[in-house]
């Protein structure tokens, strides 16, 4: 399902519910509320008790290398859902320190482990490659049907109009989304979820509607052809839709400066995810380290916006080089003491481009502008260069976008004159995050 050491996103963990009443009564299970116990292994194990309708609590234990799963509960689908509550619940917040498993769960991990043994132990026995190969297959298999019947709906969605997206609601996106997630295609899962909301999000929806259509049948079309990709960009294609990353990605040290922190919920209310921006003070590398929370939890992890920190950093193959996970850290965060370095709106625009021939799905890209003013106008607010040569727009709705206020705080922390900030410039112009007076290292959010 995915390689040690990186923790599952909720959407990969409910592709391998059985059908959607264990997707329902998993997600249910999800919460730390009917567990005990809970505890994981740095091999790859998770084990805990889930209080059930019995007098004794159900004993779950999973070994996510496979993954393979034992419960003592009497469901006969597999997993069942205590398995996918337990792997919800560590997706989103993980276990713990690594720890000794109980007696219960250690007896069938050693079990699986000498079992996977056995084999070996014969001089030259085979790995079994060709069985990897036809799960594979597959999985593949299922994920092309899967976009056949997305590329079918958005079919009907061009050849019926846009216009009656309004009055249809919500419910026939959430059902070609669980289509998705039956397919094992969690990100195209997410994609249509999102599509489905446009029509709510006020005026000039048909037009977000429409792009973010094109770029659905855009990924349905690069999967079909994935193939014949280069590496590169065939690794972002199985990342957007939802595969695991294949091998380990480039692992690099340098001292963090978090730029921004904030969280935004799933559309149907069931995951919170923190989106953490770093940048690397002597490579100049940027970083975007996400966390999962469940339903009325925030996530585990939280990096103060201004402090530096000394840590390896290990970044996933595709999504133009971006999305990484937070490894060891090698010393205490401290204050940063200097304004980080901007570039000019122009700047900008070119960084984002050369970002899209790597990853054509990319909304945004991390950028530090500056100097540079905010301009309220009857359009819309814009950040002009301090020259007054070029300037980006802001905007006011949409994905990514913030309220009326932070650009007012923006204004007033301006005063009129230049300020450096960081943001995320994309397709629809420059969301600001976070701000810098001259001369003042201390950073200000906008939200």
């Amino acid at each position: 399902m995915t390689e040690q050491g990186v923790r599952w996103t909720a959407e990969q963990v409910l592709a391998l519910a059985p059908d959607d009443a264990s997707r329902k009564a998993g997600s249910r299970l999800g919460g730390a509320g009917p567990w005990s116990q809970i505890g994981g292994s740095a091999s790859g194990s998770v084990w805990g008790l889930c209080k059930g309708s019995g007098s004794k609590p159900y004993r779950t234990v999973v070994d996510l290398a496979g993954p393979a799963y034992k419960c003592s509960c009497p469901s006969r689908k597999f997993p069942c859902k205590h398995a996918l509550g337990l792997l919800l619940l560590w997706s989103a917040e993980g276990v713990g320190e690594p720890g000794e498993a109980p007696d219960w769960a250690a007896q069938w991990l050693a079990d699986r482990v000498a079992k996977a043994a056995r084999p070996a132990a014969g001089a030259g026995a085979p790995v079994d490659e060709e069985g990897a190969r036809k799960r594979a297959e597959r999985r593949a298999a299922r994920v092309g049907a899967g976009v056949t019947e997305l590329e079918q709906r958005l079919a009907d969605l061009v050849r019926g109009g846009l216009a009656g997206q309004e009055q249809a609601g919500y419910a026939g996106w959430e059902e070609t989304a669980a289509r998705m997630v039956d397919a094992q295609a969690p990100g195209l899962a997410s994609r249509v979820r999102e599509l489905g909301t446009i029509p709510s999000c006020g005026p000039g929806w048909p037009a977000r509607m429409l792009e973010e259509a094109a770029l659905l049948h855009l990924l349905d079309r690069a999967w079909l052809g994935v193939a014949g990709l280069p590496e590169q960009l065939a690794a972002t294609v199985r990342s957007r839709v939802g595969l695991p990353a294949s091998g380990e990605g480039e692992a690099v040290r340098d001292r963090w400066l978090v730029l921004a922190q904030y969280d935004s919920v799933s559309p149907d209310g069931r995951l919170t995810t923190r989106r953490i921006w770093l940048r690397g003070l002597q490579g100049g590398r940027p970083a975007l380290v996400l966390d999962f929370g469940p339903p009325g939890r925030p996530p585990g992890l939280s990096l103060p916006v201004g402090l530096v920190l000394e840590a390896e950093v290990r970044f996933r193959p595709g999504s133009a080089g971006l999305r990484a996970d937070l490894g060891e850290r090698l010393s205490g965060t401290v204050p940063c003491a200097r304004v980080p370095a901007g570039v000019s709106t122009g700047a900008a625009l070119e960084a984002y481009g050369a970002a899209l021939r790597e990853d054509p799905w990319l909304e945004s890209w991390p950028v530090v502008l500056g100097p540079v003013v905010p301009i309220p106008g009857e359009l819309g607010w814009q950040l002009a260069d301090a020259e007054g040569t070029s300037a980006l727009p802001v905007p006011l709705t949409g994905a990514g976008s913030r309220s009326r206020s932070g650009l007012w705080q923006l204004a007033a922390l301006s005063g009129g004159g230049p300020v450096t900030v960081f943001g995320e410039c994309g397709h629809r112009g420059f969301t600001p995050l976070t701000a810098w007076q001259p001369d003042s290292p201390e950073p200000v959010a906008l939200f």
